[in-house]
C-alpha cells in the first residue's frame, strides 16, 4: 500500500473505531455472555451454577408455556405480517397519486408511527375497553353486539393484529420510495398494449417492487416475532396466556421469576428461529424477487 492509502486506511479506522467499539461492547459481548448464562442456573441472588444444556432440555420437553408462547407468537406473525404489509402497500399506492394536499395526507398517515408505543398502547387499551371503549360504541351504533376484544382469549390476537396496522408508517414510506422508482415507460407500454390499472399493478408494479417487498417482509417478520410492549402494557400475557408472546415470556422468566439462565435459553431459541426464517426468506427470494437492471 502506498503512503496515502495507508493514511486513508488509518483515518477510516479511526472514524469507525467508536462505532465498532460500541457494537462490540453493547452487542457482541452481551450476546456471547447470554449464551454462557443460558448454560447456567442463575437467579441473580447467587452465583451462576453451570448445568450444561439442562435449560434447553427443560424448555423443549417439560415447559408447556414455551410451546404456548411460540404458538401465540407464530399465530400473531402469520396474520400481522401480511395484513400490515398489504395495508402499507395500499396506502403507498394511494399516496403515490397526484392529489391536492398530498404532503398533508402523507404526514397524517405517517404520524401514528412516531407516537411512542407505550402511549399508543394505552390509547388502544381505551378503544378496546368492553364497557366504554370506542370500538364497542361504534358496534352498538350500527346494531352489532359488544365484543371483548383483548379481554377474550379467542379475540386477543386478532385484535392485536388489527392494532398492528396503526404503525405501518415506516413501511409505507419504504413502499412509497420503491413505487417512485418504477419507470413510467413500463406503464406506458402496458397502456399501448391495451392494459388497464389491474394489468399495470400485476405485471409492472408488483414485479418491480419485489426487492422492496423482500426488505419489508424480512423486517416485518423479525418485528412481529419480537412483539413485547402490547402484551406488557395491555394484556400481561393474558387472558389465559392467549397473548403470551415469546419475548414477554422471556421478560417474565428473567425479571419476574429471576431465572436468568432459563430466560437466556429462551432468547437463544428465539434467535435461532429468526435466523432460520431469515435464511428461508433469502433462500426462496431468488424465485420471486426481480432486480431490475440486473439478474433476478
Amino acid at each position: 500500500m502506498s503512503k496515502r492509502a495507508r493514511r486513508e486506511l488509518y483515518w477510516g479506522l479511526g472514524f469507525t473505531s467508536l462505532a465498532v467499539a460500541g457494537f462490540v461492547l453493547l452487542k457482541v459481548i452481551p450476546i456471547i455472555a447470554s449464551f454462557f448464562i443460558s448454560l447456567t442456573d442463575w437467579n441473580v441472588a447467587r452465583s451462576p451454577e453451570f448445568i450444561g444444556l439442562e435449560n434447553y432440555a427443560d424448555m423443549l420437553i417439560s415447559d408447556p408455556l414455551f410451546w404456548k408462547s411460540m404458538w401465540v407468537t407464530a399465530y400473531y406473525a402469520i396474520f400481522a405480517v401480511p395484513v400490515s404489509m398489504a395495508f402499507a402497500f395500499a396506502l403507498a399506492m394511494l399516496l403515490n397519486t397526484k392529489i391536492p394536499a398530498l404532503g398533508i395526507f402523507r404526514t397524517l398517515f405517517y404520524l401514528p408511527s412516531i407516537i411512542p408505543i407505550i402511549a399508543s398502547s394505552i390509547l388502544w387499551l381505551w378503544m378496546f375497553n368492553p364497557d366504554f371503549g370506542l370500538f364497542n360504541a361504534g358496534l352498538e351504533a350500527v346494531g352489532l353486539p359488544r365484543q371483548r376484544f383483548i379481554y377474550e382469549e379467542s379475540q386477543v390476537i386478532p385484535s392485536l393484529v388489527f392494532m398492528s396496522m396503526w404503525s405501518v408508517g415506516p413501511m409505507m414510506i419504504i413502499f412509497l420510495a420503491g413505487l417512485q422508482d418504477v419507470p413510467n415507460q413500463l406503464y406506458e407500454a402496458v397502456e399501448i398494449d391495451g392494459g388497464n390499472a389491474l394489468h399495470k399493478l400485476w405485471h409492472v408494479t408488483i414485479p418491480m417492487m419485489t426487492p422492496t417487498i423482500l426488505f419489508n417482509l424480512l423486517i416485518s417478520i423479525i418485528t412481529a416475532l419480537q412483539t413485547f410492549v402490547q402484551a406488557f402494557i395491555m394484556t400481561e400475557g393474558g387472558p389465559n396466556n392467549g397473548s403470551l408472546f415469546i419475548v414477554y415470556y422471556i421478560y417474565r422468566k428473567a425479571f419476574q421469576e429471576q431465572q436468568m439462565g432459563y430466560a437466556s435459553a429462551l432468547a437463544w431459541a428465539l434467535f435461532v428461529v429468526i435466523c432460520v426464517l431469515s435464511y428461508l426468506v433469502f433462500r426462496t427470494s431468488s424465485r420471486w424477487v426481480f432486480y431490475h437492471g440486473g439478474a433476478d
